[in-house]
């Protein structure tokens, strides 16, 4: 018998506010991206995704519906999707955001250069892909 495996839940949240721009961190390692992280022990995802974006923003989000998962098998990670709505807060930089902001999605999308983050933000604002599961080995 092996060891027991140890995965990583994530819960990654595409936030579009009332003009359709999506809602965009700076991360110091990876650059642009949705706001989204690990998923705390006696925590629920979803309440994870709520908490991470309000650490890396600032702002208060209600979930609309989950989306789907990305599994980065190689990693051991698995990415829940989640797309939100922002009720409440204020835009704030973190110790995990050098910036954010609301951005056209066009232009957003060309600001992301980190892994398969682009195509997360696709899928999550396409209702008919949903739900989701991608399983990638980088």
């Amino acid at each position: 018998m092996g060891e027991p495996p140890k995965h990583i839940v994530a819960a990654c949240v595409v936030v579009t506010n009332e003009k359709d721009e999506i809602l965009l961190i700076k991360g110091p390692r990876r650059g642009w991206e949705p706001p989204g992280g690990q998923v705390e022990v006696g925590e629920s995802i979803r309440d994870a995704g709520v908490r991470e974006v309000k650490e890396e923003s600032g702002v208060d989000v209600e979930i609309v519906r989950f989306c789907g998962i990305f599994q980065n098998i190689t990693r051991g990670v698995c990415s829940t999707i989640w797309l939100g709505k922002p009720v409440g807060g204020e835009l704030t930089t973190s110790e995990e955001s050098l910036e954010v902001g609301y951005f056209a999605l066009d232009e957003g999308l060309k600001m992301i250069s980190w892994g398969n983050f682009r195509e997360r933000i696709q899928m999550a604002l396409d209702e008919s892909k949903q739900p989701f599961y991608v399983e990638f080995r980088p």
